[in-house]
């Protein structure tokens, strides 16, 4: 899950700060999701969903299919 939340940051070039901007925390907090240090809690978890448009299962590693279904 982790490799999978900056693989798409990186994937749309950008950086932690633009996005632990978007959650409204810290970059220095957005990076210990990042890196496996902190859980990532369930509302971040729906944020980052719709922020890159892909399903909370795809986040989690459950499936390798990124589409959500609404």
């Amino acid at each position: 899950m982790y490799n999978r939340i900056r693989d798409l940051r990186e994937d749309k070039q950008l950086n932690q700060t633009t996005v632990a901007k978007m959650l409204g925390m810290s970059q220095t907090g957005y990076s210990k999701y990042e890196t496996g240090e902190n859980d990532i809690p369930t509302a971040i978890l729906i944020k980052l969903s719709k922020f890159y448009d892909v399903s909370i299962d795809y986040l989690l590693g459950q499936t390798n299919n990124p589409k959500r279904n609404n």
